[in-house]
C-alpha cells in the first residue's frame, strides 16, 4: 500500500525517469573510458569485467549514490513541502510505513539503474574484449553484490532526509557523507564499513571471505538503520 502510494506522488515530479537518467549517465562512464583510452585497458592481463570495474567503479559508486541522497532528499521534500507529514500525524497511520514505502522505491529503482549499468559494461566486455560465456553469470554476481552494499546507504540516506525539515541540510549532510566515502582508503576494511563507503567495494578485488564479510556487514547495518529508524519516528511523532 505505502509503495503504490509512493509511486502515486512521484508519478508528476519527473523523479522515475532523473533516476533512469542517472543511471544512463553513469552507465556511460565505462563506454566512453573504453571509447577514448581503450588502449590502456584491453591488453591488461585480468578479465574483462574486472578491467573495467577496476577502471570505472569509483565514479560510477559515487554518481550513484549521489543520485540515491538526491533521491531520498526529494522524496521527503514533497511530504514536507505541503506539510503531508504533519496531517499524518492526526492519522493512525505509521510514519514507519511511509519510510520503508520510499524505500521501496528506491530499491526498485536502484535494480533499475544498475541494470543499465550492468548492461553497460557487458557492451563494452563484449565490444572490447573476447570473453567467455561465464562473463554473463560474473557481471551478474557483481551487480547483485552492488545492490546489497547499497541498503545501508539508501536506508541512511532516507532516515537524514526525514530527520531534515529542510532538504538543503539533508542534502549538504548527505553530500558530506559521499565526499567522505571517496576519500576512505579501501585497504581499510573497518573504514569501508562506513554506509557510504559499502557500495564503492567490488566483488572482483575481494577474497570469498571479505565477501562474506561485507554481506554480513550490510545486512547488519540494513537491519540497525531500519530499527533506528522506526525508533526515531516513533520519538518525535510522541513529541509532536
Amino acid at each position: 500500500m505505502s509503495f503504490a502510494l509512493e509511486c502515486q506522488k512521484v508519478k508528476r515530479t519527473g523523479f522515475t525517469p532523473a533516476f533512469i537518467g542517472g543511471g544512463i549517465i553513469a552507465a556511460a562512464v565505462p563506454a566512453l573510458n573504453m571509447a577514448f583510452r581503450s588502449e590502456m585497458y584491453i591488453h591488461m592481463d585480468a578479465a574483462p569485467v574486472k578491467i573495467l570495474l577496476n577502471a570505472n567503479w569509483q565514479m560510477m559508486a559515487m554518481l550513484n549514490v549521489l543520485l540515491i541522497v538526491v533521491g531520498a532528499c526529494i522524496l521527503y521534500n514533497i511530504e514536507y513541502a505541503d506539510n503531508a507529514i504533519q496531517r499524518m500525524c492526526t492519522l493512525p497511520t505509521k510514519e514507519s510505513s511511509l519510510f520503508f514505502g520510499k524505500t521501496v522505491l528506491i530499491i526498485s529503482l536502484s535494480i533499475l539503474f544498475l541494470l543499465v549499468e550492468a548492461a553497460s559494461i557487458t557492451v563494452c566486455a563484449v565490444h572490447w574484449f573476447t570473453p567467455g560465456q561465464e562473463i554473463y553469470k560474473e557481471i551478474l554476481q557483481n551487480f547483485g553484490f552492488s545492490l546489497l552494499l547499497l541498503l545501508p546507504s539508501i536506508l541512511l540516506s532516507l532516515l537524514i532526509s526525514a530527520a531534515c525539515k529542510n532538504m538543503w541540510v539533508s542534502l549538504g549532510i548527505g553530500v558530506i557523507c559521499v565526499l567522505i566515502a571517496t576519500m576512505i582508503p579501501t585497504g581499510n576494511f573497518a573504514l569501508t564499513l562506513f554506509p557510504f563507503a559499502l557500495p564503492f567495494q567490488t566483488l572482483a578485488d575481494l577474497t570469498k571471505e571479505i565477501i562474506r564479510n561485507y554481506a554480513i556487514a550490510s545486512a547488519a547495518e540494513t537491519v540497525v538503520i531500519s530499527a533506528l529508524a522506526v525508533i526515531i519516528l516513533k520519538v518525535r511523532r510522541a513529541f509532536e
